[in-house]
């Protein structure tokens, strides 16, 4: 493995393993910021918490190019703690309640309390019930610890994250937690490394956003912050399953993707195709036909699309 790539997965194992569940990312920021330090000439972060990594470009240029990818994930918050000690909890962004059952997790309170998640023993569900997954307010989490010592160290309130290492598989792959978009985090960290080694005319300004899995509340406030002229949002997407009988045509291992729809602006999307080819850089496609779901939906604001839309439309015309 050469010393780059010990380096991507070096860095994405240190994001993945963190904690930073939506609004309380002060944890994994600082991790950011410091990775990316080395390659940048000024990291800042706001009150929201998103990072901010500039690599200046050409004084002359008076033009600023955004990247943005969010440093959140999702999580799980405690919302009782019942007589018998166990943690009754809820979600935090987007959680398949499918994939919670049986998962050990770290519970933040005045320290981290290793827990794991637990329902009703199947053997005492009726036949129906036992064909159908556990709901989320039917789970606790035990913690091992009387009822008294849970209440000095746990409180409602108190943000729980899956507990999980990564992972090593075959054909040089890795499995992890929090890939989204930690990934992409680690992409952005890639680009300030290679902007490093080149004379580029504009500034370049990397921003590692909160909040995206409840509403991309940090890349909004990026956005206002920066005013930038052009702005790339990396983030994740599905890769295509034997169990997916088709709905996802993404392959693992053939090239990122470029997303094409009414939330990519036209002429970054050429570029970007443009570029790829040239430069013999395997894509894919992906056609997104509405709200994309990423930090791109609010960046930049909806005047600016209007305004992008029409400027399509004449030329077209």
């Amino acid at each position: 493995m050469n010393p780059q790539m010990k380096d991507v997965r070096d860095f994405l194992s240190l994001l993945s393993i963190a904690s930073g569940v939506s609004g309380y990312e002060f944890s994994i920021a600082s991790l950011v910021r410091e990775g990316f330090k080395e390659f940048s000439d000024e990291v800042q972060h706001d009150k929201l918490g998103n990072v901010y990594a500039l690599k200046r470009g050409n004084k002359d240029s008076n033009k600023k190019i955004m990247l943005a990818a969010h440093l959140d994930e999702i999580g799980l918050i405690v919302k009782k703690i019942d007589s018998r000690g166990f943690l009754q909890f809820t979600s935090i962004g987007g959680t398949d309640q499918r994939t919670l059952l049986s998962q050990e997790v770290l519970v933040h309170g005045n320290q981290a309390i290793p827990g794991i998640i637990a329902s009703l023993s199947p053997h005492l569900f009726d036949k129906m019930e036992s064909s159908q997954a556990v709901k989320m307010e039917e789970m606790i989490i035990d913690v091992g610890m009387p009822l008294a010592k849970i209440q000095e160290v746990i409180q409602v309130g108190d943000i729980i994250t899956i507990k999980r290492q990564i992972y090593s598989l075959l054909n040089n792959l890795i499995a992890g937690k929090s890939f989204d978009d930690r990934a992409g985090v680690v992409a952005m960290k890639v680009c300030l490394e290679e902007l490093s080694r080149l004379k580029h005319s504009h500034d370049v300004v990397a921003v590692a956003t909160t909040q995206e899995e409840v509403g991309a509340r940090g890349a909004i406030t990026s956005a206002y912050t920066l005013n930038p002229d052009l702005a790339v949002t990396i983030d994740v997407t599905h890769a295509c399953t034997p169990d997916l009988k088709g709905q996802v045509t993404i392959d693992l291992g053939k090239g990122p993707t470029v997303a094409l729809g009414p939330n990519i602006h036209p002429a970054i999307y050429r570029h970007l195709v443009d570029t790829a080819y040239f430069h013999r850089v395997p894509i894919q496609i992906e056609p997104i036909p509405g709200h994309s779901g990423t930090d791109a939906w609010p960046i930049p604001s909806p005047p600016y699309r209007m305004i992008w839309r029409e400027c399509y439309v004449i030329k077209e015309s």
